[in-house]
């Protein structure tokens, strides 16, 4: 074998010695000087109005210093997004959706405290699924899916900037991928194969949770954000948009990431920068694992049927798809993303979006999402092997 400069060679880890040292610090080891713990408090149900917010048994905990509700700290912003959001304010639109903050001198009374806030919820019809959605029979935005200039798809081959139907649905964005011309590839093919592949909604299940620590500048609207992420910048864009700071304002500084696998891009960055700017001193967050699992962006789920075409070789010679991709409440730009890992070949791909199921938005970043796109080919692939019948 030809010598290589790098192929083949023993690298050493960059961050390895610090970390089995233990000298690698992550969010969780960030300690300053008057730092308070956040705990938030998320919504039961997927749909509910909310009626009224009791925090008297809450701020009545010792060593509570503010219980923060989306009245004092939303500020007439509209999310649109997930790492844009702060907090509920009249209405739930996702189970999980955090409707208030607790601040306290420690977490464990900040945990004590959330446990005793009183949310009066009016559960209100939901629609549960990509097929409900579909239907446009109960719309979970009436006024129309909040849009925003860019997506974090664009940071991994999808669409930098989608815009949705004019007309109000909870599918977010019909679209259509050609390349080549699928229809008369696969009328010449020796073999089809057509099945549908359904993928449930998969958490990329890190280990280490979301974690935040903000810290408020010497003049007003400074902040340094200590994160665990995989995208500084990112991070630094949606926080300056969601609470409409300069970005030269906003300094991130990326911690060591105890796994991340596409999700961590800022998801609740910006709600901890809001509640240390309110109360004028640090906060550290740290999502407990039940928190992580409601209130992040997992993996979307999806329901694919695929057409797929072969030469009497074996070779394939044309793909015909649609995809139902179930984004949760915010749009998410999946379909340009799925259509780049289909393959070079006569390609027709139908992707419906729907940003309307009253679940936590989905991420589909990283690893899980490259499987998870291109494995309804393989499916195909082997039942082809295992006995297609040929085109008469």
């Amino acid at each position: 074998m030809k010598d290589t400069v790098h192929l083949g060679k023993r690298r050493r880890i960059i961050d390895g010695l610090e970390k089995v040292s233990g000298k690698a610090r992550f969010t969780a080891d960030v300690a300053l000087a008057g730092m308070l713990h956040a705990r938030p408090v998320l919504s039961p149900y997927p749909h509910a109005r909310i009626r009224a917010i009791d925090t008297a048994a809450a701020l009545a905990v010792p060593g509570v210093i503010a219980v923060l509700t989306g009245a004092e700290l939303n500020g007439g912003r509209v999310a649109h997004s997930r790492p844009s959001m702060l907090l509920a304010q009249d209405e739930v639109r996702f189970a999980g959706q955090p409707v208030a903050v607790v601040v306290a001198a420690s977490a464990a009374q900040a945990a004590d405290a959330a446990a005793l806030l009183d949310v009066d919820y009016e559960v209100l019809d939901s629609v549960d699924d990509a097929e409900q959605a579909m239907t446009d029979e109960r719309l979970v935005w009436p006024q129309g899916v909040p849009q925003a200039d860019s997506s974090l798809a664009s940071l991994h081959g999808g669409e930098a900037s989608v815009q949705g139907d004019e007309t109000r649905s909870n599918v977010d964005e019909r679209r259509v991928f050609e390349r080549g011309d699928a229809g008369a590839a696969l009328a010449a093919a020796h073999v089809v194969i057509e099945n549908t592949y359904t993928n449930a909604r998969v958490h990329q299940s890190y280990l280490e949770p979301h974690a935040v620590v903000a810290e408020p500048g010497r003049r007003p609207g400074q902040v340094t954000v200590y994160t665990s992420t995989q995208g500084q910048y990112a991070v630094r864009g949606e926080v300056a948009g969601a609470l409409g700071l300069r970005e030269g304002d906003v300094r991130v500084e990326p911690m060591t990431v105890g796994g991340g696998f596409g999700a961590k891009y800022g998801i609740v960055d910006a709600l901890v920068t809001a509640v240390a700017l309110q109360v004028d001193r640090p906060v550290r967050m740290i999502l407990s694992r039940s928190e992580d699992m409601l209130t992040t962006m997992p993996a979307p789920s999806t329901s694919i049927r695929v057409r797929l075409g072969a030469d009497e070789s074996g070779r394939i010679v044309g793909l015909d798809v649609k995809a139902v991709i179930e984004n949760g409440v915010f749009r998410f730009g999946h379909a340009g993303i799925l259509a780049t890992v289909m393959g070079d070949v006569p390609l027709r791909q139908r992707a419906h979006r729907d940003a309307g199921s009253p679940d936590p938005p989905r991420s589909g970043r990283g690893v899980p999402r490259s499987r998870r796109a291109a494995g309804p080919v393989r499916p195909g692939i082997e039942r082809g092997r295992t006995g297609p019948r040929p085109r008469s």
